[in-house]
């Protein structure tokens, strides 16, 4: 009965511990140090909320940057990849379907169209596209916003963010963040 009682109060102790103590501590460092971020680094204008910095969204219009395909339609609840590989022809033939959507939305533009507009991320929720890409859809939207082309790339510059602690990964836009501040240059 001693043991029963003992480990009953160690259950105790470590639930209120594990289960009360630290997950208080943890949410209030968060929210005082990392507020932003612990509430979802949302993007608000004028008090209505437009999406999150760590979310992409799907844009269809000619006149925004267009995010990267998403196997889960970025939804957060249902984040996945395609789990399809390279060589899978699913695979070979949604990409195929999104580089003929690309060139035809492109017409008259030869370059290549670069991969992370016609694959997904392993997430499905990637809000960023690589600098290649933002480059390549400069056209489509200075065209479709009647803008100059070097208006949009200074835009594109300015908002491409670099490797993170100046060594991992590699220059990216935040789809997002691109839009929104294209609508504020040209609403």
């Amino acid at each position: 009965m001693k043991v029963l009682r003992e480990s009953l109060v160690v259950f105790v102790i470590l639930t209120l511990l594990t289960g009360v103590a630290y997950p208080l501590a943890i949410t209030l460092i968060g929210q005082v140090a990392f507020s932003h971020q612990a509430n979802g680094s949302l993007i608000e204008r004028d008090g209505k909320v437009l999406g999150s910095e760590l979310i992409g969204q799907t844009f269809a219009s000619p006149g925004y940057f267009w995010s990267r395909p998403s196997a889960a339609g970025y939804n957060g609840g249902a984040s996945t990849g395609s789990n399809l590989g390279p060589t899978n022809p699913a695979q070979l033939d949604a990409v195929k379907q999104r580089v003929a959507d690309l060139k035809k939305a492109h017409a008259g533009d030869d370059a290549l169209v670069p991969i992370d507009l016609v694959t997904a991320s392993a997430s499905g929720l990637d809000p960023h596209i690589s600098s290649a890409a933002a480059k390549y859809q400069i056209a489509r939207v200075a065209d479709a916003r009647k803008l100059d082309e070097q208006q949009v790339r200074d835009l594109v510059i300015t908002h491409t963010e670099g490797r993170t602690l100046g060594l991992l990964g590699e220059p990216r836009v935040n789809v997002l963040k691109l839009n929104l501040a294209l609508d504020s240059l040209a609403p």
